[in-house]
């Protein structure tokens, strides 16, 4: 039986890393703001987009492949939080409250992906 999109952990989770990493961008000066933060809120947002997008297609098919977007702007996120962290933009205590999230998300992510696949099997 299907869920409604905001009943998903894993769409929660998404938002919830959306969220913190807006938290965070919108206080850099206007360089970094502009430049690394654009990039990292885009991708972190894309995330919850993709599996909103995905949950709204009618073909599993659809769903999967959006689940896979969510997937790779989730690995982009990861690599702009590298690129904003060595760039002394992040905090440890920022990177570390972010990578919390990330590391709950990661998984719950795949799981989606996988359950989806056993679904459109049937």
């Amino acid at each position: 039986m299907f869920k409604k999109l905001e009943e998903l952990e894993v769409y929660q989770l998404s938002e919830k890393l959306a969220d913190e990493v807006w938290n965070t961008c919108i206080r850099w000066e206007n360089f970094a703001k502009f430049t690394v933060g654009k990039q990292l809120v885009t991708a972190a947002d894309s995330i919850s987009a993709n599996i909103s997008e995905g949950h709204g297609r009618f073909s599993m098919k659809e769903n999967l492949q959006f689940c896979y977007y969510a997937r790779g702007s989730f690995d982009e996120t990861r690599n702009w939080l590298r690129r904003a962290y060595s760039r002394e933009l992040l905090t440890k205590k920022q990177i570390d409250s972010i990578k919390e999230i990330m590391d709950e998300l990661g998984p719950k992510l795949n799981a989606l992906i996988t359950s989806i696949k056993r679904q459109s099997k049937r």
